[in-house]
């Protein structure tokens, strides 16, 4: 067992952890953070992504023990309480969802793609966005929501 101290969604966490446990494993089975999918745990299709220092991670090839003293975010963390993030809005708005599953890994690797650049053009957002896959819903959807959250994140509250 190794112990970690790190943050997940502005909380301090502090954990044993076998050195063979991923990051999706450990937010899921000891978080109970189950935004976070399992699908094709192989850092393809996307559905686990996580966001560890600011970066996209995928969280099924990735150790808990590798975000020792790191800051990460789940699909759980970007709300501000009842308060949906301008993404998460924008998603539901322009029905960038079907069964949801997933949903999280696109909307957190919209937010990388956001913090990093806020004004993204549609190729932007279709590159940084190719490594997540979605069975159901269609890639336009998801695009447009991209483009809006841009939009209401630049606009002043």
């Amino acid at each position: 067992m190794t112990r970690i101290d790190t943050r997940i969604n502005g909380a301090n966490v502090t954990r044993d952890v076998e050195a063979r446990v991923t990051l999706a494993e450990f937010v899921r089975n000891e978080l109970g953070l189950t935004g976070t999918k399992l699908s094709c745990e192989l850092e393809v299709c996307g559905a686990c992504t996580v966001v560890v220092d600011g970066n996209p991670v995928s969280a099924c090839t990735s150790l808990a023990v590798d975000v020792d003293g790191r800051e990460v975010l789940t699909i759980e963390g970007l709300a501000d309480g009842d308060e949906l993030h301008p993404i998460q809005r924008a998603f539901i708005d322009h029905f960038a969802m079907q069964c949801g599953f997933c949903t999280p890994g696109f909307i957190l690797m919209a937010k990388t793609l956001l913090d990093d650049n806020p004004e993204p053009t549609e190729e932007d957002v279709v590159h940084h966005m190719e490594g997540n896959i979605c069975r159901c819903t269609g890639y336009r959807p998801i695009i447009d929501a991209v483009i809006d959250a841009a939009d209401r994140m630049r606009a002043p509250r």
